[in-house]
């Protein structure tokens, strides 16, 4: 597929020099990429390691600058960036990738405070965005390119000069310019809406968790996971053992916009949507043998059996919970269902 086709119906880029940030409470989105990939650090102190994350044929390398990885919470930027151009698209105006905005709007968009300590700090939060470097063979609007890129192209804030006295004047207006990856995402609505209380979640993990629980429950019943598999999509360098407890805090404060969350036995770990009816005791979930999930990896090499494992459980409970004579053998045959291709 083109870039021409990406594009369709939609001016180029080059048409504008910047898009104005001028829609006053834009509903919040986010890109499908990142919501599904562990793109950002869950620390909250500078993270400098190199992560290597690999799913499903997805290979993601995310690289510090000096300055650190850039954070989850960095990510309002971009939310913010992507809420505004899907705006200006469904009414219908000319977007660019480079996008003019005031610090202040900004700020108040993603719940954060108006202090000049909060300027100083959007300020380092450009600079880790701009210093992460991906390198990635993830699809965004129907591309599949091995490419690598930051998360921001360039940034640049204007300042008063400053009054006698200060070391610095009031930002007055910023300019980023978004990677074609990010821009290209936007242009094929690649995004989905986030409830506004997102931005009221301070833990990295309950936002990272949220992410997750929104692109792979979404609006259906239910998704059920694998404890390990949640740790690995969550990009969490926290071991095991911490990572399950700060689960079951999560399940116990039940603080996640939309979603509750429950432990299954099993190791299995259930979102549903608050205030919707799910079917199925936890005690009722068909359980699998260890060899019937090694036999599955023979099916599909390289795939997480977990993964499936949790997928085919929350298919069964959509379709009614039947009864399985053999529940190996029913997962096996949704497996090999799924691997066949159509003929």
């Amino acid at each position: 597929m083109s870039n021409g086709a990406v594009t369709a119906g939609y001016p180029p880029e080059g048409q504008g020099d910047f898009f104005l940030c001028d829609i006053f409470d834009a509903i919040p989105k986010n890109d499908l990429a990142s919501m599904e990939h562990p793109l950002f650090s869950l620390a909250t102190r500078p993270d400098r390691r190199i992560l290597n994350y690999e799913h499903n044929g997805a290979q993601i390398t995310v690289t510090p600058s000096v300055k650190g990885l850039a954070t989850i919470h960095d990510k309002d930027i971009l939310i913010f960036c992507i809420s505004q151009l899907m705006a200006a698209l469904n009414a219908g105006r000319q977007v660019s990738r480079t996008l003019h905005l005031t610090a202040h709007d900004l700020l108040i968009a993603t719940n954060r405070e108006t202090s000049g300590d909060a300027y100083r700090r959007l300020r380092e939060a450009f600079e880790r965005l701009a210093g992460t470097r991906i390198t990635t063979n993830i699809v965004t609007g129907g591309h599949e390119v091995t490419s690598g890129f930051g998360l921001i192209e360039k940034w640049e804030i204007v300042r008063r000069a400053p009054a006698s006295g200060q070391k610095s004047g009031r930002m007055i207006s910023v300019a980023v310019t978004l990677s074609d990856w990010l821009f290209r995402a936007v242009l094929s609505k690649s995004v989905l809406t986030l409830n506004r209380d997102y931005f009221r979640l301070r833990k990295p993990l309950e936002r990272r968790i949220y992410e997750l629980s929104r692109k792979h429950c979404g609006r259906q019943p239910e998704w059920v996971v694998s404890v390990d598999t949640l740790l690995k999509k969550s990009g969490s360098a926290s071991p095991r053992r911490v990572f399950r407890k700060m689960l079951r805090d999560m399940i116990k404060g039940q603080t996640l916009p939309d979603y509750a969350l429950e432990e299954l036995s099993g190791d299995l770990i259930r979102f549903s949507r608050k205030g919707a009816v799910v079917e199925g005791a936890p005690q009722s979930l068909p359980v699998l043998k260890s060899e019937t999930l090694e036999r599955a990896r023979t099916l599909v090499p390289g795939a997480d059996v977990y993964a499936l494992e949790a997928e085919w459980r929350a298919t069964w409970i959509r379709t009614g919970s039947p009864v399985l004579r053999s529940a190996d053998g029913a997962f096996l045959g949704w497996v090999k269902k799924r691997t066949t291709p159509d003929r």
